[in-house]
């Protein structure tokens, strides 16, 4: 294998992962795959592809969430895990180096939007964390485009413009490669075209309250869940009646047995009585045990009555977190002992109506780094989207802001604000714009105020991932026609 090819992978991966907090700008990702797929245009078999895929895996992603150790040495499996659809890209697409420019290109592009496609959905429902649309949330002209083609529109669009660049280095140019540069200046267009004043409501004053944990960062047994909430409780006292229209506790802020607001009457009496002492909706995040093998992870909403009129339940559990996939099989594993039992995933969206003047959806945690949860809530009428998260595992670590940085991602798609909220931080209201006011610290108790923007319209809403789907399509189908043509040999004539 070429000492060129590796050269290239490696510092591509590392430039990628500059790209990323607590690094950046964000526009390093362009680069980063450029000389990705330079390095694989240097190789011609599918060994070495293979190999090279998984080089840049192994220091991309291993770069970037090196944070999963501190959260369990096991979550480490996600690395390889990941690093596997790199891998297959690698093999796939170095097959394919000596074919036209043009169609190279179109192979690259949509051979990419085809892995993230799968990369999202599988195994276990999946995982977008390391997008290279993600990396862009930091400047407002790079996360701008999220609002017309999503994060996934906006990752095909940055690798587009990557495989440009690999081209435009070896000087193999294909004349209608122009209509990159026309199609980023289109989206961009559009872009700018939405974000002018269109939609009027409430800009509703919330409270997020940030009472962390006995010992951040730390499991305290006993009664860890009881003085998780207690804490919530005393900050909540703080706050002045009337001075704000919603109040938002995170996930893991109540539950157990001895602390959740629907199983102890008491805890939602006390709850309630905050709602109705401030005259403020308030959205509580709890887990809460259904029997000796099943739990739920619930967002609980008080009226200013103090009564509760609703909850959402999370829909996408944390695979070995939450619940343990073939339990028959991986619950012999002795570290998997610390889920004893599996979360029930809740059905679909739950849009609360008039809360605090709008529309109110929520997700918590896992399902804040997915597109997919966050827009059927906005398909469903949420006009503000909260993010309850926890977030005590991730310790000090860059994950906190890599998170952050997606649910900016997530307020630019949909064209509303989003209230982020972690129980020991770090927690902020984020603008339909993507921009952020100021944040809690990490491991705080604090409570933040802040003023969630209006709504505005959202192409995106309306098209959802469908720059991602014809990118992948593209891909299979000129894969598909070099197949019929000569089997399994690519059917395109080398360039002279």
């Amino acid at each position: 294998m070429a000492v060129k090819a590796v050269f290239l992978v490696l510092v591509g991966a590392v430039v990628s992962v500059l790209a990323f907090p607590p690094f950046g700008p964000g526009i390093l990702i362009v680069p980063g795959v450029a000389l990705f797929l330079w390095g694989l245009r240097a190789t011609g078999s599918h060994r070495q592809g293979l190999t090279l895929g998984a080089i840049y895996g192994v220091v991309f992603f291993g770069g970037l969430m090196w944070w999963l150790s501190v959260l369990d040495p096991l979550a480490l499996i996600l690395i390889p895990a990941q690093t596997a659809f790199l891998a297959a890209f690698g093999w796939w697409l170095a097959r394919y180096r000596q074919l036209p420019s043009g169609t190279w290109f179109l192979l690259a592009v949509g051979g990419w939007g085809l892995m993230e496609l799968l990369r999202y959905n599988f195994p276990f429902g999946g995982l977008e964390w390391g997008a290279a649309g993600y990396a862009l949330s930091d400047l407002l002209a790079t996360r701008l485009p999220a609002g017309v083609i999503g994060t996934s529109g906006l990752t095909i669009l940055a690798v587009a413009l990557s495989a440009t660049a690999a081209l435009a280095v070896e000087r193999t140019w294909h004349p209608w490669l122009w209509l990159v540069p026309g199609a980023v200046a289109l989206v961009y267009a559009l872009a700018v075209v939405q974000q002018l004043p269109n939609l009027d409501g409430p800009a509703p004053d919330v409270a997020i309250v940030q009472g962390s944990t006995p010992c951040p960062f730390e499991h305290c047994p006993p009664n860890e869940r009881l003085r998780t909430y207690q804490q919530h409780l005393a900050l909540t006292q703080q706050i002045e009646p009337g001075s704000v229209q919603l109040v938002v506790w995170s996930e893991s802020s109540t539950g157990a047995t001895n602390a959740d607001p629907v199983l102890n009457p008491g805890v939602g009496e006390a709850i309630g009585a905050e709602a109705e002492r401030i005259g403020a909706w308030m959205l509580i995040g709890g887990d809460r045990q259904l029997s000796e093998t099943h739990w739920v992870n619930a967002n609980v909403l008080f009226d200013p009555s103090g009564e509760i009129v609703g909850e959402y339940r999370k829909q996408h559990p944390v695979p070995f977190g939450e619940y343990i996939p073939f339990r028959s099989v991986f619950g012999l594993i002795p570290a998997l002992s610390a889920v004893p039992r599996d979360m029930v995933p809740g059905v679909g969206p739950v849009v609360f109506e008039g809360v605090a003047g709008v529309n109110l959806g929520s997700v918590i945690s896992f399902e804040g780094g997915f597109s997919r949860y966050a827009l059927e809530h906005r398909r469903a009428g949420a006009n503000l989207i909260v993010i309850a998260t926890n977030e005590a595992s991730y310790d000090r670590t860059p994950a906190s802001d890599q998170f952050i940085g997606m649910t900016r991602m997530r307020a630019v798609e949909l064209g509303v604000p989003v209230v982020h909220a972690a129980v020991t931080g770090k927690s902020v209201v984020v603008q339909p714009d993507g921009s952020l006011g100021e944040h809690t610290g990490l491991g705080t108790m604090e409570i933040l105020r802040d003023v969630a923007g209006t709504a505005r319209r959202s192409i995106y809403t309306a098209i959802g991932d469908i720059v991602l789907y014809l990118a992948a399509a593209t891909a299979v189908l000129l894969w598909l026609r070099s197949r019929a043509l000569v089997g399994s040999e690519p059917a395109f004539q080398e360039e002279e």
